[in-house]
Formats: structure tokens, sequence, C-alpha cells
């Protein structure tokens, strides 16, 4: 699983939390290295924030998403952004599901649970 978030204290809570529950997890503090990091290791789930520095969470997903080679993995958006404009627009990117922050974690998990490749 790869993990694309800025913060590195809230980046670092979600990584123990997942792997908490058995998920290994690449970290990636910006949107080019996670889009590298997606390409080169091809992970089975992504969240991803929308306020990257380098380049943004929805220029990542949707370049991701309309390749071939990658278009299968689940991509969630986890964000502070809450509008109903941001969804919308997070969701045009071609993200998988949208969280805004704060969350629970057992939502998150349920949704991956939902997204998880079979």
């Amino acid at each position: 699983m790869l993990i694309v978030e800025d913060e590195p204290d809230f980046r670092l809570g979600l990584k123990i939390r997942l792997e908490a529950q058995g998920f290994e997890i690449l970290e990636a503090g910006d949107g080019v290295t996670g889009l590298n990091l997606a390409r080169q290791t091809r992970p089975d789930f992504i969240i991803l924030d929308l306020m990257l520095p380098r380049m943004g969470g929805c220029q990542v997903a949707r370049l991701l998403k309309f390749d071939e080679k990658y278009r299968a993995i689940p991509i969630i958006i986890l964000t502070a952004r809450s509008q109903q404009s941001d969804r919308e627009t997070g969701m045009a990117c071609g993200a998988d599901a949208y969280m805004t922050k704060p969350f629970r974690s057992e939502e998150l998990l349920e949704l991956m649970r939902k997204l998880m490749p079979v």
C-alpha cells in the first residue's frame, strides 16, 4: 500500500494504524515521488492527499487512472478538503473513494475492504 501525504505526523499515524492491520506501507511526501513510487511498485492500494507539493493529488490520480497499467489500483483520496465541489473534483480525477480528515480508522478500513481487489 502506498500513502501519499505531505504532513509527516499524519502520514506516520496512518502508517502505524495500517501496519497494525497487517499492511505493508510505502510512503511519499509529495505528488511526484508518489507517482514514481506507484509506477515502480504497483501497490495494491493508494491513499492520496489532494493538496501535495510538486504535483497535486488530483493530477497523480489522473495520470494513474488514465494509464492502462495502473488503472486497477484502488485510490482513496483522504484530504482536509470537505466541500462538495472538492469531493466532485476528486472523484472526477479518477479516485475510487473520497474521505475527509479527521476520519475514523474503522471507516477507512471498511472502505478499503470494499475496494480491495478480490
